[in-house]
């Protein structure tokens, strides 16, 4: 088979739950796809398909290292991104974050590849502004069980931006909200995965504090396009741009529709607020529709029902 003749593109984290869909989309059209990443909490199970694939290569490399190779694209997804993987060891998550964007911005600079940043709602901390814009600098608590994230996060947008200052380069930071779908852990952490997951079990359905808090929820094939379209916009546009749904749920509502789709005996319970825990989380994507033409196309139940006939299969249960 002719390998493709597209860029060559490199995905850190592209084993990972996101960056494993993004290596797909890439290769589907037409890159080749260097996927690098240190499994640990990305799988081999989710890039396996695309291993026959001539265009795809998978390296095991941790990103706080640097990396030497031939590239012309580079998306910086490699990061911890839920709560019991990021906060199981708060100080490599920070080098993650902070020495893995100066290891990938330096091989950006050397081989002149534009490289995107896969940052975060989570630069926005618990907001004070809502929906949340690009314009506005967050209310994040720097000492916090979350900062290693957070403040690694803004650290890294940071860097990205002075590389651009200091060495002109084009650099792209996608800040994205909260993506679910197929290929997420059952044990992450996240609300999506972990409903679903206690409500095919038939076990109580969890919410933390009131309930009242509210997310915004993208499809994941949604925020890879976005993803996509950002990296292929002129070398002037940077970003920030918010990747992310624009329908708001509560907790409570959310833990309520995920025992109706699954048919579940499950009850809600409610345990302690999580320290730090934003009260209200949606994007303004107005930078995304006029800029990216981009926003979601995937209805929350449309994209739940995907993810719950995932999780039923790894489980091998239904409620």
């Amino acid at each position: 088979m002719e390998l493709s003749r597209g860029n060559r593109s490199l995905v850190t984290g592209g084993a990972g739950f996101l960056g494993s869909r993004l290596c797909e989309r890439l290769l589907a059209d037409g890159d080749e796809v260097l996927c690098v990443d240190n499994y640990f909490t990305g799988s081999r199970e989710n890039i396996a398909a695309l291993l026959p694939n001539p265009g795809f290569e998978a390296l095991r490399h941790d990103v706080t290292f640097p990396l030497y190779v031939e590239v012309d694209r580079i998306y910086n997804l490699a990061c911890p991104a839920s709560p019991v993987h990021y906060q199981f060891d708060p100080v490599q998550t920070t080098k993650v974050s902070v020495h893995g964007a100066i290891n990938m911005l330096g091989l950006a600079k050397r081989v002149r590849a534009p490289i995107l940043q896969a940052s975060t709602s989570e630069v926005y901390g618990d907001p004070g502004v809502h929906p949340q814009t690009e314009d506005y600098w967050g209310n994040v608590n720097p000492i916090g069980p979350r900062a290693c994230y957070d403040e690694g996060k803004r650290c890294a947008e940071t860097l990205f931006f002075d590389y651009r200052r200091q060495h002109g380069m084009p650099i792209k930071v996608a800040r994205i909200f909260n993506t679910y779908g197929p290929r997420m852990q059952p044990n992450d952490g996240r609300v999506v995965s972990g409903f679903i997951v206690s409500a095919l079990k038939g076990e109580p359905v969890t919410v933390h504090g009131d309930g009242k808090q509210t997310r915004s929820f993208c499809y994941v094939d949604d925020l890879v396009d976005g993803l996509v379209r950002m990296m292929n916009t002129p070398r002037e546009v940077t970003g920030p741009i918010n990747l992310g749904g624009t329908s708001e749920i509560s907790m409570r509502e959310l833990a309520d529709l995920v025992i109706r789709m699954t048919g579940s005996k499950s009850r809600v319970v409610h345990a302690d607020a999580a320290e730090d825990d934003p009260r209200r989380r949606q994007p303004d994507i107005t930078a995304a529709r006029n800029v990216l033409g981009w926003e979601p196309t995937t209805p929350l139940e449309a994209g739940l029902r995907k993810t719950i006939d995932y999780f039923e299969r790894l489980l091998g249960t239904s409620a």
